[in-house]
């Protein structure tokens, strides 16, 4: 006699896997989400998914264990299929993952947008990407910008990262600095929110992302999802936007899910085309028009500006980049290492001897980072830990590659400098005239917008 309910674990990662289980799982008479497992983010396991989040089939809320106890679980809760709910792994990482959930007896399953997507009742454009790090950030920034000259209001929408109190945490809305402060906001999450706010504009994240719509509405003539990783769209869009990384050719077909935002793209930015060699460019871009030949490729470049170069020139700089980038993003080099080499550093200071705590164990679980510093800052314990390490480093200067002010979080006893970058295309077509069109479209401006 087959079971009434089938009882699954959603295999994550503090972020789609929550979503998945809104959208596809909480109100689910068929399937009984018997726990999460988490990997990626450090002290994310051990907590629950609470039952004030989960809906009335889990009244005790839903535990969550370290990814490493998957065959365990599947065997003590008699699992009959485990979801993969997590973004920017290789296609081999995903399927040893496979191998493991069916080895023990489950079945493996992949959600796909047609039961996650929420729809919204605004125009919606989605900025996403095919690996962690390829610039996602800036290129929503500069879609803002023309939306602002046009005078629409528009409202972004992040990717969540909720490691804290997920009640709280349900519905974030974000106007000013200050309000990092009041939602307790990590590293990692101020480094999304606080360039936006900078600019003027208002963005949400959280936990339950059909709630988050909702009041986004309320104050927005367009919604812009700003994606994480390299995740597909929690919402369905009006328009996509993906962006690629010539530093990394060949990902944009590798890794999951990136090839899926990119096969689903409107608009394929080809980002970083400044610092990449041009076999690289040439590999992306055959890959694009192999797996998306529809799509409207924009040629862009990441041109950052550096506060102080004086401190860098001959000097022995520490440098500190995005952390998620240098991690799960495997990336090595970012806007700090660019702006080192081009203004002459005389050395690029190793961080490892000097490194404490929590990060210590971030350079062990990824030792390929290299004599870059993640700016890892999950939980206060790591923001002392990163702290401490950028302090007790034997260098000159600290070089800041990271999208936020980062002395405003860490007390750094050593000259700063701070780099900021952007995109910027590289001829046509240009954001202001393919976002022109999509507003007209949709009938926010005239026809006759200048920008045609």
């Amino acid at each position: 006699m087959s079971k009434i309910r089938k009882n699954v674990i959603i295999i994550g990662a503090a972020g789609r896997d929550f979503h998945n289980f809104n959208t596809y799982y909480r109100d689910n008479n068929q399937c009984n989400v018997v726990a999460f497992t988490a990997a990626q983010i450090p002290d994310i396991d051990g907590r629950k998914y609470p039952a004030e989040l989960a809906g009335s089939l889990y009244p005790q809320g839903i535990p969550i264990y370290a990814q490493d106890e998957l065959p365990r679980l599947i065997k003590e809760f008699d699992v009959d299929m485990c979801a993969f709910s997590y973004s920017d792994l290789s296609y081999p990482q995903v399927m040893a993952i496979s191998a493991i959930v069916n080895a023990n007896g489950a079945d493996f399953l992949l959600i796909g947008p047609k039961e996650t997507m929420v729809k919204s009742t605004k125009p919606l454009i989605a900025i996403g990407a095919v690996r962690t790090g390829c610039g996602k950030s800036q290129t929503s920034r500069r879609i803002i910008e023309v939306l602002m000259k046009h005078g629409i209001k528009v409202v972004a929408i992040r990717h969540p990262m909720p490691y804290g109190d997920l009640v709280a945490q349900k519905v974030q809305r974000f106007a000013t600095v200050e309000d990092l402060h009041t939602h307790k906001c990590t590293i990692e999450e101020m480094e999304e929110y606080e360039p936006h706010v900078v600019r003027g504009n208002i963005i949400y994240a959280g936990v339950d992302y059909e709630a988050i719509l909702h009041e986004a509405e309320k104050e927005a003539d367009v919604i812009l999802w700003d994606g994480g990783n390299n995740d597909f769209p929690f919402y369905k869009p009006d328009l996509m936007v993906t962006v690629v990384d010539p530093h990394r050719p060949g990902h944009e077909i590798e890794y999951y899910p990136g090839e899926v935002t990119l096969r689903m793209a409107d608009i394929v930015v080809i980002n970083k085309m400044d610092t990449a060699g041009p076999e690289d460019i040439q590999t992306v871009r055959d890959n694009i028009e192999k797996v998306n030949p529809k799509a409207i490729v924009v040629d862009g470049a990441s041109p950052f500006c550096v506060d102080k170069p004086e401190l860098i020139t001959g000097k022995r700089v520490l440098v500190v980049e995005d952390g998620p980038t240098l991690t799960h993003g495997h990336m090595k080099i970012g806007a700090g290492t660019v702006a080192a080499k081009k203004f002459g550093a005389k050395e690029l200071v190793d961080p490892r001897p000097f490194v404490v705590g929590k990060l210590a164990e971030t350079f062990k679980i990824y030792p390929n980072i290299g004599t870059l510093l993640p700016a890892m800052g999950y939980g206060e314990q790591q923001v002392a830990d990163l702290e401490k390490t950028i302090n007790n480093t034997d260098c000159d200067a600290v070089v800041i590659g990271t999208p936020i002010d980062l002395s405003r979080v860490v007390k750094i006893n050593k000259p700063i400098v701070k780099v900021e970058y952007s995109l910027q295309e590289i001829g046509s077509p240009t954001f202001d005239k393919l976002i022109c069109d999509f507003l007209t479209d949709k009938k926010l401006i005239k026809a006759d917008c200048k920008c045609k």
